[in-house]
Parts: C-alpha cells; sequence; structure tokens
C-alpha cells in the first residue's frame, strides 16, 4: 500500500472541440508574437487544414516557417535541422503539429534552442542542467489520440547511435497552450487510430496500478480507461465519428496527465523493441499489454477488479484481461511481438534494456532483467499462462 504522500503537478490551458483550430491564430497573436515556426511532417503538412492554418497566422502578420523533417520517431538529427529553422526564422513561438512523433520533436526543437549542452544531458535520469535562455512558448496541436505529448514535460528521440529511445525530461517543455480539435483526426486510418488508442489506454492503464499516492492521477486514469473502453472501437470503424474522436483526443491527454505518476513494464519492454525493431510505440505496447498485465496479477489484483466495476466489466480481474484479449482481436492487433519483427536471438539483450529503461522502477511487480525476459518469452510464444505465478 502506498503512503499518503505524494507530489503532484497538473498542466496545461486546453481548448477541446471540433472547430478550436480556427482560434490558434488569435491565440498567437494576443502573444503579441511575429515570428513562429511551426514542427510537423511531411504527411500532416498535406492534410487539408494545414495550409489554411498557415494562412490564417499570416492574415495576422505572423511570420511563419515550418519544419516538415520530423521522422516516426523523431531522431536526433530532425532536432539539430529543426533547431537551425528555428534560428534562421528567429522565431519566438513553436506551434507543433501531429502525432506524438512531431509532438516531441517540436517541443525538443524548443528546449535544444535553448542551450548549448547535448540532448542527453536532459535524460530523465539525469538532473537537468541549466539552459543558456529561456524556452520559447509552445503550442501543440494533436492529430492523433495517443501519446498525450500534448500535455507532457518530456519527449522521446532516438539515439541512432546507441540504437535506444532516449527519454528527456524538462518543465519547460510543457506546453502553454493545447487545442484538441477532433476535426483535425478525420480520415486518420483505422490502423493508426487503433494503435494510438491502445498506446493511450496503455498509459491511463499503467498510470493506475503504479503503487503510489496519486489520487488525482487515479481518477483521471479510471475515467480515461473507460472513455476508452466507449470510443476506441467507434472511433476506429468510422474515421469520421467526430464525437468518438474528441473522446479518444482527451483519453490520451488524460493519459499522459495520469502517467506524472508513472509506468511500467509495458513501457520498458516496448521502448527497445520499438528502438531495434522500428515497431509503432502503440501498437507494441498493444501486443505488449495483457502479458504484462498477467505478469502484474498478484501486485494489482484488487485495483484491476475496481476498474472492471467502473466500465461495467464482470468478473473482475479476469474480465478486465479477457477485455483486452477481445479489444486487441477486435482492432486487429498482433498476439505475439513475433510479428513485430522480435527474434528469439534477441531477448535477453531486449530483456537487458527493457530493465534498465527509467519506467521500470514503477512496475507495480518487482522486476528483473530474467522477469522481462520470461514476459519477452511468454509474448513471443503467445502464452499467458503461468506468467503470474
Amino acid at each position: 500500500m502506498a503512503s499518503e504522500h505524494g507530489t503532484w503537478r497538473f498542466p496545461t490551458e486546453v481548448l477541446a472541440g471540433a472547430g478550436r483550430i480556427g482560434e490558434l491564430a488569435g491565440r498567437v497573436r494576443d502573444l503579441g508574437v511575429r515570428r513562429v515556426l511551426i514542427v510537423s511532417d511531411a504527411q500532416v503538412a498535406q492534410l487539408p487544414f494545414f495550409a489554411p492554418l498557415v494562412a490564417s497566422l499570416e492574415a495576422e502578420n505572423i511570420a511563419v516557417a515550418c519544419f516538415t523533417g520530423t521522422h516516426p520517431d523523431p531522431l536526433e538529427s530532425d532536432v539539430s535541422a529543426g533547431v537551425a529553422a528555428f534560428h534562421a526564422h528567429e522565431a519566438a513561438l513553436i506551434v507543433a503539429i501531429g502525432g506524438g512523433s512531431a509532438l516531441d520533436c517540436g517541443k525538443t526543437i524548443a528546449l535544444a534552442a535553448a542551450t548549448g549542452h547535448r540532448l542527453w544531458d536532459f535524460e530523465i535520469i539525469h538532473t537537468p542542467p541549466a539552459l543558456d535562455r529561456p524556452v520559447v512558448p509552445i503550442f501543440a496541436v494533436p492529430t492523433t489520440a495517443g501519446t498525450g505529448s500534448e500535455v507532457g514535460r518530456a519527449s522521446v528521440i532516438t539515439d541512432v547511435q546507441a540504437a535506444r529511445k532516449v527519454i528527456l525530461l524538462h518543465p519547460a517543455m510543457l506546453p502553454c497552450l493545447v487545442i484538441l480539435d477532433p476535426e483535425l483526426t478525420i480520415g486518420l486510418p483505422a490502423r493508426l487510430t487503433a494503435w494510438t488508442g491502445m498506446d493511450a489506454l496503455a498509459h491511463n492503464l499503467e498510470a493506475y496500478c503504479v503503487n503510489a499516492y496519486h489520487p488525482m492521477a487515479d481518477g483521471i486514469a479510471i475515467e480515461g480507461m473507460r472513455l476508452i473502453h466507449d470510443a476506441l472501437p467507434a472511433a476506429t470503424a468510422s474515421g469520421a465519428n467526430l464525437k468518438a474522436r474528441g473522446t479518444m483526443l482527451a483519453a490520451a491527454s488524460m493519459g499522459a496527465t495520469a502517467f506524472q505518476k508513472g509506468l511500467g513494464a509495458i513501457h520498458s519492454l516496448s521502448h527497445p523493441i520499438g528502438a531495434h525493431c522500428h515497431a509503432h510505440h502503440g501498437l507494441t505496447n498493444a501486443v505488449l499489454m495483457p502479458y504484462v498485465l498477467e505478469y502484474n496479477r498478484p501486485a494489482i489484483e484488487d485495483r484491476i477488479a475496481h476498474v472492471a466495476r467502473c466500465l461495467g466489466i464482470g468478473d473482475g480481474f479476469d474480465g478486465f484481461r479477457g477485455w483486452i484479449l477481445a479489444l486487441r482481436s477486435q482492432l486487429a492487433i498482433p498476439e505475439t511481438i513475433a510479428e513485430l519483427g522480435v527474434k528469439e536471438r534477441m531477448l535477453d539483450q531486449l530483456a537487458e534494456e527493457a530493465f534498465r529503461d527509467p519506467n521500470t522502477p514503477d512496475n507495480p511487480r518487482p522486476t528483473d532483467a530474467a522477469a522481462m525476459r520470461r514476459i519477452l518469452g511468454a509474448a513471443l510464444a503467445g502464452r499467458l499462462e503461468g506468467l503470474s505465478a
């Protein structure tokens, strides 16, 4: 049982609802900013809303430059190129638009532009060094409902040389304004809707299971899971379902708000698999979810039974696990990590890297490299039996 002591932070201003992207230019104008860098990727830059958004900023006499060189898993070189664009434009504000990768890249560009330190000096395991100058304001506009990066102080950048995903953390990376407009997610392919939605579920689920005293995060996580339970199948089935897509945007932000409490072995295992196999983070989380849930069962059974009641699912832990398995099947999520490209020969290295992941200490059941190897072996074989022993 967690001690009833905690230190809590809750994030930023959020404009939620269809059409709210139309308020962005006025918000930039009201800050007195005249030069803006939009950070996105090549696909988002081609979406119908993008050019009108740029035009709305220019109509307010705001000079706009666009950096659209973000990779699906942003690289250190993406950040360097973005910083060069930031300085060349003499930008005073960053608008990050897109999925979690674009949001992470935009936030990290803002951080890197304020310091001469290496990015890796800001890894979450270190005390961040002092900045040379203030970080410019960041506006965040997600076009997928998954990572919740729009309400976070962290970003994930791939260190290509070390073949690992690095979690960077600095409080100045928290966006000062978020726009959750479901119209921007219309037409997102069903598989990406499913994968990003399962990422949001993983955030809410793992945050809730962390053994720490944070009743506000717990309440948000439970409600986030309830919203996903109701909305994710509908959002995946119909790309034009504004209500379901708006609900998923809210649930994604809720997950990232809740995981200030911590995460766990789903993410610890997902990060090295993503780095080595280049699998989508949300997809990897979805594949691993029932295996980690079963491994953690001795430590979380009562808490999961409570969530099951809140979601209207019967049979306690077994009912909740059954829902996860059924949802995974409904969304055409693979059952094993073999389908992500993981091979038996990789398991020892993946297990060691997962054990060293900064999320591992927050897993509700104590976990060492051998336990990580055990979970990976089960996830490779598609076997849940015996993991909770």
